[in-house]
């Protein structure tokens, strides 16, 4: 099998394209005959959810995976959830990297995310 990533340094956008181009010449946004198909978004973002309780029974049961017998089953089900993820959001052209970055400088500095303020009667404990 060959390799399918460059050398260089990949975005979540990058990774989005990679794993939407697979899904599209793989036929899963075509019907048989062809033509494009219309996806429910709805079915796929349970697609992604499905695998990560595919990964939560595998880390319950301590099992390796069924395809990949050399690794544990709950990191091959994280890959597949990213791999559904990023062909979502490739099939709908979200801007992941830019969202992530966004959403992670927002949570550092969100108050109610500070230690002091979880542990407070209220607070997020986890």
């Amino acid at each position: 099998m060959g390799r399918i990533f460059k050398a260089t340094k990949q975005t979540l956008n990058d990774y989005a394209a990679l794993c939407h181009g697979v899904a599209k010449e793989r036929g899963w946004w075509s019907n048989l005959d062809g033509t494009p198909k219309e996806r429910n978004k709805g079915e796929l973002l349970l697609l992604i959810i499905s695998e990560i309780v595919e990964a939560g029974e595998g880390l319950r049961k301590d099992l390796n995976d069924d395809k990949l017998p050399h690794r544990k089953m709950v990191e091959v089900e994280l890959a597949d959830t990213l791999i559904r993820l990023f062909d979502f959001a490739g099939g709908y052209g979200l801007d992941l990297e830019g969202a992530f970055r966004e959403k992670l400088e927002y949570n550092r500095n969100r108050e109610d995310h500070d230690p002091v303020n979880r542990a407070k009667a209220g607070g997020k404990a986890w």
